[in-house]
């Protein structure tokens, strides 16, 4: 335990210090814990140290983990979503950070009662390998969301990786600038779900509000 929370406590510590470094709050900032791959023992150990938002990727995982779990925990998911997998997945979460698609944001409205809220995946770094709408395509894709009433809270992405860190901040400021445009016809698109272990100190420092740390906090 005494581990895991030296670790949980650094990552926190570099949020705070990295928000008062760009003149931000911290608490604007939601830690999202990825436990995608860990046992619930370890998840409950961590939820046990006061933390409530996790994150995962599989939809299989994540519906053997909720029932496990305390009622309370605010479950993101975060990676490629099937809309096949979209019934597993939307009644169980707090929010989809891998909106990539107009056919899984069909998927996302159907069901009893509102949607969870969702963040729009965009391809920063227009890499053929990732998902995601391209730059371009992104006011066009907010207004189609719009006109199906989903409830987009943000921008996402995942840039290329890149050898050191401090290469991630050109995207995460053309993330911002996008949002920042966005915002002027959507204005609840005001989020920016960026920044993973070796980049979350940069990305908070250019805007993020939430950032999807794993490794730093669980390592393996």
């Amino acid at each position: 335990m005494s581990e895991l929370l030296d670790r949980y406590s650094a990552v926190v510590d570099r949020v705070r210090t990295a928000a008062a470094g760009a003149d931000r709050s911290p608490e604007d900032v939601t830690l999202v814990a990825v436990s995608k791959g860990r046992d619930v023992s370890t998840i409950r150990r961590l939820y046990d140290l006061g933390h409530r938002d996790f994150g995962e990727n599989r939809a299989q995982e994540l519906r053997e983990k909720v029932p496990e779990l305390p009622g309370d925990i605010r479950w993101h998911f975060i990676g490629p979503l099937q809309t096949n997998k979209v019934r597993i997945v939307r009644p169980a979460v707090h929010a989809l950070h891998s909106l990539d698609r107009m056919s899984l944001a069909t998927a996302w409205m159907k069901g009893a009662g509102s949607p969870p809220v969702a963040y729009l995946q965009v391809n920063i770094g227009a890499e053929s390998q990732k998902s995601g709408v391209a730059v371009a395509e992104v006011d066009e894709t907010l207004d189609r969301l719009e006109r199906l009433s989903v409830p987009v809270v943000g921008l996402m992405t995942i840039p290329p990786l890149v050898d050191e860190p401090e290469e991630s901040r050109r995207h995460f400021v053309a993330l911002r600038e996008l949002r920042d445009r966005a915002v002027a016809a959507h204005p609840d698109v005001a989020g920016l779900s960026m920044g993973m272990t070796n980049d979350f100190d940069i990305a908070v420092a250019e805007g993020a509000t939430a950032i999807r740390v794993g490794r730093a906090i669980f390592q393996d």
